[in-house]
């Protein structure tokens, strides 16, 4: 009994991360020249949060391209 306890929760454990999402994309503007990226964390020092949340790497309102 102890073996199939231990055996489904290893089991459990480690289904857990495919209930995961990924983290969003948001676009993020340089202090220095306004220049645009997008990136799910900051590029680093120097950058401020854009538009976003968006769902994928082009940063592009998946509403917007329906229209």
């Amino acid at each position: 009994l102890m073996r199939r306890i231990v055996l489904l929760s290893l089991v459990l454990a480690c289904s857990l991360p495919a209930f995961g999402r990924p983290a969003p994309w948001y676009e993020w503007i340089s202090r220095l020249d306004g220049k645009a990226v997008c990136a799910q964390t900051s590029p680093g020092y120097g950058w401020r949060q854009g538009r976003g949340p968006f769902p994928d790497a082009r940063c592009i309102d998946p509403k917007a391209e329906q229209r």
